[in-house]
């Protein structure tokens, strides 16, 4: 029996019994609960197992499961007291700015600006707090910038933690559970985002388990059977789907996941911390959009909330049981913050899948490039947003030179630079460039002001350093510089402000939404465009049918709604821009080079998330080039990969 085999098929008696067997009487084990994808070991007395960890490193190697300890609810001290508790064990100089319990999980969280001396040396000041108030606690750096979503979702979690806890206790038994059959017959079935882009779905089978690969919308369709997902097909079953893996935070790959929950899903999200707070800034702001449009919604806030609370946050390379037959790890995929690739480990070797997502190989100065190797891999599939022969961007020292001479060109003019921009991922990039550029006297300096939710957006990346760019890490967590909070930027907090932007003097101006289609650069662009002066400068894809596509093909006039929901009509004589090499989607020449370096080698290569034109063309080409089968499978087609 080798390693990974230990543990396999034991119940829970037989596990139970070799932990009991191995913690010592006086830690005062009271009960062992499955905790979603980890054993959950609770004692009067939790302090010892800390004290002693390699006690629980040991009985990992034996049973070859995550162990968790917990400690028995009925020890742990009120919460106002523990607070009381933590603020006198923590050194001031170490500037506590929350504390915060999940109950669900026995954690006292505590941001502070200097963890370090919350942990103390070698985790004294940690082991104390956790002999006195039997709570166990989670060090976290504070956000520079504060997070409403982080917030509301901690206050979420914390109001309803006897409803996780029971989440988390199906989720772990239904893991866990013996198993049936031998595994075998591994088969993926293409829901959406296949020939196309858009509602990235994809249902992963084996003769144990039904997994769901992202879940998202197509925003551009009106037609319900164009815009989600084919869950109407006979293959999927909510009532079996083990459960769902999220990429990253697009709305095209997570926009139709809280609509499972409308529908009886109740097992477990998994995804990377930071995709769990941006997906559910995003699917609220679908919902308020769609409101204000006077559109009906495939779901509401409740089943947002829904959402969070079945929610699994995985670190990257933490390998996770998420079925009795499969192993999840995510990878960093270079997109946007918390993007990732899933490494999926079927049976016991029998298959390997990797699913990329959307991915960047490539480095950018936000975000590190995709990951390529991997422990085992016979299938990878990988996404097409740029699979055409002639999809080769422009390096990106050149559109960022580019950029930079286009403002300065009308800063120096005295005009004013316009650049509409989705609020997650791009803003952030663009964000980091400007600042480096300002600060190294290379673009005029001019003041930078910044609105709709991209400071929201910000702030979430600020509360996730080691997700970013080894640089911009280091800068925030060893330098003490936040380059999000350069004194180049303004945010916008009302739209009272505009009136002094729009009258100053030369300025850039970054507002959501990226395509001119809503938000408050509608406004900026209503009363900049009529002079010549001033530049629109596009960074993202122009979706045809879009208002920012027919600027950018120089319409000379346009018709927009007012803020008395009135039509004017609005002359464009802007200078208009577009800059290619800024996208956080791999170009041709990157999408092969992943697949060339992808170690180990892998026998199949599926395109997906592409137009037809293109999707077809990658395969072809990676057929010819790699001499493996590589295919572009229809929406509803269902390929055995085992």
């Amino acid at each position: 029996m080798t390693s990974a085999d230990k543990g396999k098929g034991k119940s829970k008696v037989e596990i139970s019994k070799t932990i009991l067997q191995h913690i010592p009487k006086k830690a005062e084990v009271t009960r062992i609960e499955y905790e979603g994808p980890a054993l959950a070991v609770y004692t009067r007395r939790p302090e010892i197992l800390f004290e002693q960890s390699s006690i629980i490193s040991e009985v990992v190697g034996l049973i070859r499961k995550r162990i968790v300890v917990r400690s028995d609810p009925s020890v742990r001290l009120p919460e106002k007291e523990t607070t009381k508790i933590v603020k006198e064990a923590v050194p001031k100089e170490a500037e506590i700015t929350g504390i915060n319990f999940d109950p669900s999980l026995g954690e006292v969280i505590i941001d502070a600006r200097k963890p370090g001396l919350v942990i103390g040396k070698n985790g004294s000041v940690l082991q104390e707090m956790v002999k006195e108030t039997r709570w166990r606690p989670r060090v976290l750096r504070s956000s520079p910038i504060p997070s409403k979503i982080i917030t509301h979702m901690r206050h979420h979690l914390h109001s309803k933690s006897k409803e996780r806890e029971r989440v988390l206790r199906t989720v772990g038994e239904r893991i866990f559970r013996p198993t049936i059959s031998e595994v075998g017959d591994v088969r993926i079935s293409a829901l959406g985002g296949f020939r196309q882009v858009g509602r990235s779905a994809i249902l992963l089978q084996t003769r144990e388990s039904q997994v769901l690969l992202d879940c998202g919308i197509h925003p551009g369709s009106a037609k319900p059977l164009d815009a989600f997902p084919r869950l109407d097909t006979s293959h999927f079953d909510i009532d079996n789907l083990d459960a769902v893996i999220i990429s990253h935070a697009h709305l095209d790959h997570c926009g139709f996941l809280p609509f499972l929950f409308k529908y009886g899903y109740d097992g477990p999200i998994y995804c990377s911390a930071p995709t769990s707070n941006l997906m559910t800034l995003l699917q609220l702001d679908y919902l308020d959009v769609a409101n204000k449009q006077g559109v009906m919604a495939p779901y509401d806030q409740k089943d947002v909330r829904e959402s969070v609370l079945h929610t699994i946050p995985l670190r990257y390379g933490a390998v996770t049981d998420i079925s009795p037959d499969i192993r999840l790890t995510l990878h960093n995929a270079g997109h946007i913050l918390g993007s990732s690739v899933a490494h999926l480990h079927i049976g016991e070797g029998l298959h390997n899948l990797v699913y990329t997502g959307d991915y960047k190989y490539a480095k950018t100065t936000l975000l590190e490039a995709a990951v390529t190797e991997f422990p085992r891999v016979e299938t990878i599939i990988t996404e097409s947003t740029y699979g055409a022969p002639q999809d080769i961007m422009p390096s990106r020292i050149a559109a960022e030179e580019r950029l930079v001479s286009i403002a300065n060109e009308t800063l120096e003019g005295g005009g004013k630079v316009i650049i509409p921009i989705p609020a997650v991922g791009r803003a952030q990039e663009i964000m980091l460039i400007i600042d480096g550029y300002m600060k190294r006297g290379a673009m005029r300096e001019a003041p930078v002001f910044i609105e709709g939710m991209i400071s929201e957006a910000t702030a979430i990346h600020t509360a996730y350093p080691e997700y970013l760019a080894r640089e911009v890490r280091n800068s925030i967590l060893h330098e003490g510089v936040n380059p999000f909070q350069s004194d180049y930027f303004t945010m916008v907090e009302h739209p009272s402000a505009r009136d002094e932007i729009v009258e100053g003097e030369p300025c850039i101006i970054m507002a959501t939404a990226g395509m001119l289609e809503g938000g408050p650069v509608i406004d900026y662009f209503k009363r900049l465009a009529s002079d010549p002066l001033n530049t629109v400068v596009f960074v993202s894809y122009q979706i045809e049918g879009t208002l920012g596509r027919r600027v950018q093909k120089g319409i000379g006039e346009t018709p927009i709604m007012n803020a008395d929901g009135k039509i004017e009509v609005v002359k464009v004589k802007v200078r208009v821009e577009s800059i290619e090499g800024f996208s956080g989607h791999s170009d041709r020449r990157q999408i092969v080079n992943y697949i060339r370096r992808a170690t180990p080698r892998p026998e199949r290569v599926i395109v997906c998330h592409g137009e037809k034109s293109k999707c077809l063309s990658l395969s072809r080409f990676l057929r010819r080039r790699f001499k493996i089968d590589a295919i572009a499978p229809e929406i509803l087609e269902t390929i055995r990969l085992r």
